[in-house]
């Protein structure tokens, strides 16, 4: 009965281990307590079926079948609770699967040829899971994570290597006996390390050479955007200029009509006409939005474009001559976050379209975009909306970008059916 009692609990302790590492670089959609929840029943699952298996068939029928009782469960509940794609969910659990396997047999080859107790088992167990633990949630997350972003495709043909793997290691280790009562099963065990090495770097240098292939097609797309937004930005520009051009031109008639009524003694003529002429001024009159002409020209740009798509624009713009970072760069944000809001807009009907632009200088530079969003956004670890769509989300990682660059604060939120994009300079 000791003997038992104590498989079940290194059972359910590896088990949970290798949750944890699979947990450390996975990206959850759900509330902790809702994890929490899934975790327990989970847990009940895994002792219940462990008693039945060692109860049946003792520690050789739970090595043959943990796999089907234990770790594919595990691997289908992570990625119903995660927001990778199969492929992606599959490589990442079943290689923590695998590296788990491997160091249990080892510690626990070590602590029989020592002739070591339980209990150093189980201490060893914790020293290498929970340093592997925090390990991975320092160092290899944040890499691995953006890797997923950036290659979200192209996974499917790498799940066979930590599959098949797995499969050898589980057949060697289980049959025709315990891999730790036949020397040669544990030759043929660990000899599938060498190979195992040799095919994970190579593995991971393809992807890190791939990662740079594709963060090079990324910011050739994000300098693309930029470049459009100078475009029009100059485009607006010149519209401005051809305005002033005309104007000149009708003043200079303008002003020969006044002389020639004035000249004539047509006063009450010469005042109508420049009444007519003014109120003709005003309604051509530029709206200005800032001082800084680059920004000035962004908005006007795109409030233009949101009130020709019939989306009511409220706005509070208070900015000073002298910008903390440059001028050109702080408007493709303001230009991604307004396109952004308008692309949103337009998948509501006419009557909720809405913009919220807040803007002020002092005593920092904080900018405000919000506007109405009826679908439910979801958002990676780093606060940022994903995008499921090809093709959208650069504006986003441009602002990222752009805030990582100028150390500015951001923040990303769904509340209320609004969605708002704050920033602080």
């Amino acid at each position: 009965m000791t003997n038992l009692f104590f498989l079940v609990f290194r059972t359910f302790f590896l088990t949970m281990v290798t949750v944890g590492m699979m947990a450390s670089l996975t990206e959850f959609r759900f509330a902790k307590r809702k994890l929490v929840c899934i975790l327990g029943i989970y847990c009940i699952w895994v002792i219940a079926s462990s008693i039945v298996l060692l109860w049946l068939g003792g520690e050789l029928l739970l090595l043959r079948l943990f796999f089907f009782t234990i770790s594919i469960p595990a691997t289908a509940l992570t990625y119903w609770a995660a927001n990778d794609t199969p492929a992606q969910a599959v490589f990442n659990y079943i290689t923590q699967i695998l590296l788990s396997l491997l160091a249990a047999s080892m510690i626990r080859s070590l602590t029989e040829w020592l002739h070591l107790s339980n209990l150093v088992n189980i201490l060893l167990m914790c020293v290498f899971y929970f340093t592997v633990i925090w390990l991975e949630w320092r160092y290899v997350r944040h890499p691995f994570r953006m890797l997923l972003k950036v290659m979200p495709t192209r996974w499917g043909i790498l799940t066979l290597i930590p599959c098949s793997f797995c499969g050898y290691l589980i057949f060697l280790a289980a049959w025709p006996n315990l891999y730790i009562q036949n020397h040669t099963q544990k030759i043929y065990l660990y000899a599938a390390i060498i190979p195992l090495v040799i095919v994970y770097i190579v593995v991971f240098k393809s992807l890190i050479a791939q990662y740079h292939i594709q963060l090079e097609q990324q910011n050739s797309a994000l300098l693309a955007i930029q470049i459009s937004a100078l475009k029009e930005k100059l485009k607006k520009v010149r519209e401005v200029e051809e305005d002033i051009r005309i104007q000149r031109h009708d003043l200079r008639h303008q002003l020969q009509v006044v002389v020639e009524l004035v000249s004539r003694g047509e006063k009450e003529a010469a005042l109508h006409f420049l009444n007519n002429a003014e109120k003709h001024l005003d309604e051509q009159k530029q709206m200005r939005w800032c001082t800084p002409p680059i920004l000035d020209a962004v908005f006007s740009a795109y409030f233009d474009q949101a009130r020709k798509q019939n989306i009511l624009v409220e706005t509070k713009i208070s900015l000073s001559n002298t910008l903390p970072v440059d001028e050109g760069e702080l408007a493709i944000v303001f230009a991604n976050a307004l396109e952004n809001a308008i692309h949103a807009n337009l998948l509501l009907s006419a009557a909720q379209r809405k913009i919220c632009c807040k803007v002020v200088s002092h005593p920092s530079l904080m900018l405000e975009i919000s506007n109405p969003c009826t679908n439910q956004v979801q958002f990676d670890e780093w606060g940022l909306p994903i995008s499921n769509q090809e093709g959208h989300g650069l504006g986003v990682q441009s602002i990222s970008a752009f805030c990582k660059k100028y150390d500015a604060i951001y923040q990303f939120t769904q509340e209320r059916g609004r969605f708002c994009f704050r920033l602080i300079l």
